[in-house]
């Protein structure tokens, strides 16, 4: 597109629509994908380092038999701690803030799809890791392993808030890790520079599109769990306690659902870092794109088949062990064809050992001997001996460090030029790899063979004259080499940020888009958008950058102070529409506060208080929804290249109708765990359900179902007559819609009310209490969205043209109108078979 302005009046014109103020009101107000995505790494970093002192003192206290270092009670919250924070506060967060600063700069784009989700995200972060370590400080932190399984974590063996802390803690932090991965798959779907089709995309936005997938299905299923048991300990409803018809291994079964995913999760980004930086250091392109995509697909797949592979010593039945154990093993496949293209790069490039490749080549060792030890356990006569011993330790560590930190530490390296601008001064670096990968081999290699010696995990001491005492030391030292190793990194890279000379652009001559711009990189990102025409296209043009600059691409023209970027076919890359972004506001920090007084009221027993700050959360998102849309249809606007596109609010698919599909998806997981823990119950727990607790209850729930049934209709119509611009009879509708769900809210009140037992008495009740609550709640959903939109129509935000909150109201009604069905199905049916 033909334009006036100079490449530095273009810079300044989009550094003032995108740029953050300074001081502390731009801190708080921030939604620059930039900004939080450094804010998420940072933060993961001063985790990793919390954790890391908690793995230091397990090991002061176990390096010699007999250690009185501290005692059996702070052991358990130090080993407990070191876990919850290494899994939930430092490896899901790292790749978050890595996703949140790189995506948007590899595919072309200039933000997130949703910039307040992020943030909002963030501050959930932030605030749920605070009351952990909080907790920690004031010496009632978690105590129950970083599983918590029960019985030892429900309320008669941890009558403290210990537990509760874990539960409502983590289950925050939940709320930011699904926020992200909602945005994520959104934004590679989506927010894509033109023609770049999804055989074009670079690998690592492969990489994160499926783990974002994973933690969409995965995450639910700790999120309920973690309900269930916070319910357990509040209400005393007894989902886990076998003697009132619960069973603790729900809770296994639960944990797990989102347990062995959560291990890919943690590699999966980490793989795209390896399929990012390898090509580069080998100064070739890397082998195998599609089979490497196929094999990422397949391992997101699989590892939804595994989780029992946690349980093999539980006593479940023969058939089953097969099963699962075949399905551990196969695993192995997906994992091995990306480490032989990763191999294969190598030989037919010409490796160039730099200190990101030095990295990799640890991970290669590292990670293909904890792969080695994962398909030892995958068999089951070999697990039943290793299991819940140091093995299962040494084994968990050599994954997760060995195929996440490494590749991590390499990434770092490799990024921290455009990170920072800056290049290296001292040469600490390969020091610090020599000592972390020397430290880290002697401190858990070791552990295999404490652990074959028959050292179980989770013990806070040992007696003297059982073998174990010597390696138990010498991991001990192992430890502290690495965590000198870790202290000279931060050294290294404080260093580079500070004290460095400037580096140039592009300084390992690599071929993504990320290099095709200033570093650090503007908040912009770029001046204008590319057309893409292959995998690399800084190949296809090297002097791309410079003509981006000039405003030579897409969207180079800032107009009414808009945040635009480009959106695409979620297919051919073909440009769809002009995404409006929003800019800098209050209301992220504001929601998470609130939602974190909801959280802390629940920690401290303060149950009716909390509906405060729920009801605080319910008018901040109306508001938040209120400030997007446009009163007028704008019709086509000028996109550059010659062409001209619709903004967002008069798309089809805009970035609001995709995430609300995939939320739903997420909230879907949710509901089907539900429905799994009530069938599980139902198959295991003996005389489930008890005879005498089946009630009725046909009229409420034949009410309950005409109630669904219209308000599914009247959704339906409404975005009818929207579109044929009948918007007085569309308001006709939601009314309809809207007083449907309060009749399906009244039927299901009235049916616990009538006729389901107290869910005090038994597992049963419980589980009919909680399926009722899901449908009450998306019931009453549906019902704010039916009176949000009808207000949106009477201001003016709706049109033929812009139908997106009518299609997404008529989409959660008719998602609530489903939960509402199987709900209604899975209690009515001990009542037709009784």
């Amino acid at each position: 597109m033909t334009t006036r302005l100079t490449a530095l009046g273009r810079h300044r014109a989009l550094d003032r629509i995108w740029g953050t103020p300074k001081g502390w009101r731009g801190t708080l107000q921030s939604v620059n994908h930039s900004d939080i995505g450094k804010r998420f790494i940072l933060a993961s970093f001063f985790f990793f380092a919390v954790g890391g002192v908690l793995a230091m003192l397990i090991r002061a206290q176990l390096a010699t038999p007999n250690s009185a270092f501290v005692g059996p009670d702070i052991y358990n919250q130090l080993f407990t701690m070191h876990g919850s924070i290494m899994m939930f506060l430092f490896a899901i967060p790292m790749f978050e803030g890595l996703a949140l600063y790189l995506l948007p700069k590899m595919l072309g784009s200039r933000d997130m799809a949703f910039p307040r989700l992020s943030a909002y995200g963030w501050w959930c972060y932030l605030f749920g890791g605070t009351i952990l370590l909080v907790a920690l400080a004031l010496g009632v932190a978690p105590d129950g392993g970083w599983f918590m399984y029960p019985p030892l974590s429900s309320k008669p063996f941890t009558p403290g808030i210990n537990s509760d802390v874990w539960l409502l803690g983590i289950t925050f932090v939940e709320i930011s890790a699904v926020a992200a991965a909602v945005e994520i798959v959104v934004s590679i779907l989506k927010l894509r520079a033109p023609g770049m089709r999804l055989d074009r995309m670079p690998l690592f936005a492969w990489y994160l599109l499926v783990t974002a997938l994973m933690m969409v299905a995965g995450f639910p299923p700790l999120i309920l769990g973690s309900i269930l048991l916070e319910a357990e300990r509040a209400f005393d409803w007894p989902f886990f306690d076998p003697v009132r018809g619960g069973d603790p291994l729900l809770w296994q079964h639960l944990f797990w659902l989102f347990g062995h995913p959560e291990v890919y999760i943690i590699f999966l980004p980490a793989a795209g870092v390896v399929s990012t930086v390898l090509p580069v250091m080998a100064r070739t392109q890397i082998l195998g794109y599609g089979a490497i995509v196929a094999a990422i697909l397949a391992l997101g797949f699989l590892s939804f088949g595994l989780w029992v592979h946690h349980m093999f010593t539980t006593g479940i039945p023969h058939m089953a062990l097969g099963f699962f154990s075949a399905a551990s093993a196969l695993v192995a496949i997906p994992t091995g064809v990306q480490i032989f293209a990763w191999i294969g790069t190598l030989w037919g490039g010409r490796p160039d050992v730099r200190l990101p490749m030095l990295y990799l080549l640890g991970f290669f060792v590292v990670f293909v001997l904890g792969g080695l030890t994962g398909v030892m356990l995958a068999v089951v006569p070999f697990d039943w001996q290793a299991h819940d011993s140091y093995f299962v330790v040494a084994h968990l560590h050599y994954v997760l460090v060995g195929g996440f930190i490494f590749p991590m530490l390499a990434g770092a390296y490799y990024w921290l030029p455009h990170f920072t601008g800056r290049a290296r001064v001292l040469r600490l670096g390969e020091a610090a790899f020599w000592l972390i990968f020397i430290g880290f081999n002697l401190a858990f290699f070791l552990m295999h063979l404490t652990g074959l010696l028959g050292m179980p995990r989770r013990v806070y001491t040992y007696p003297d004259g059982i073998g174990w005492t010597w390696l138990n030391l010498l991991s001990s030292v192992g430890s502290f080499v690495m965590a000198f190793g870790f202290a000279l990194f931060a050294i290294d890279v404080a260093l580079q940020i500070f004290l460095a000379r400037r580096a140039p652009r592009n300084p390992w001559g690599a071929n993504t888009l990320e290099w095709a711009m200033a570093t650090p990189a503007p908040a912009y990102n770029i001046a204008s958008q590319p057309h893409v025409k292959s995998r690399e296209p800084l190949v296809d043009d090297s002097e791309l950058p410079v003509r981006l600059a000039r405003g030579e691409g897409y969207l180079a023209t800032p107009r009414n102070n808009w945040r635009e970027t480009m959106a695409v076919d979620m297919v051919t890359g073909r440009t769809d529409f002009v995404a409006v972004v929003p800019g800098n506001t209050s209301l992220p920090i504001i929601t998470a506060a609130v939602t974190g007084l909801f959280f802390l009221s629940l920690l401290f027993g303060f149950y009716w208080l909390a509906l405060a700050p729920l009801a605080g959360v319910v008018l901040l998102g109306w508001r938040w929804a209120w400030t997007l849309g446009s009163h007028e249809d704008l019709g086509p606007l000028d996109a550059g290249r010659g062409e001209a596109l619709p903004a967002h609010w008069e798309a089809r698919e805009a970035p609001g109708w995709v995430g609300s599909l995939f939320l739903l998806g997420a909230d879907a997981t949710l509901g089907a765990s539900l429905l799994f823990g009530y069938a599980f119950l139902w198959t295991i727990a003996p005389n489930w359900p008890p005879p005498e607790l089946v009630a009725g209850g046909w009229p409420e729930a034949s009410a309950a179902l005409l109630g669904v049934a219209l308000a599914t209709l009247a959704a339906g119509r409404t975005t009818v007559a929207v579109l044929g611009g009948k918007l007085d009879k569309a308001k006709r509708m939601l009314l309809l819609a809207g007083t449907a769900q309060a009749v399906v809210i009244v039927a299901l009140a009235s049916l616990v009310l009538r006729h389901l037992p107290d869910p005090t008495i038994h597992a049963y009740g419980a589980a009919c209490a909680t399926l009722v609550a899901y449908a009450v709640l998306h019931a009453a959903i549906a019902l704010m969205m039916a009176l949000f939109v009808s207000r949106r129509i009477a201001a003016g935000y709706v049109s033929p043209a812009r139908t997106l909150e009518p299609r997404v109201a008529t989409l959660f009604t008719a998602f609530a109108g489903a939960a509402t069905g199987l709900v209604l199905l899975a209690l009515m049916l001990p009542v037709m078979l009784a």
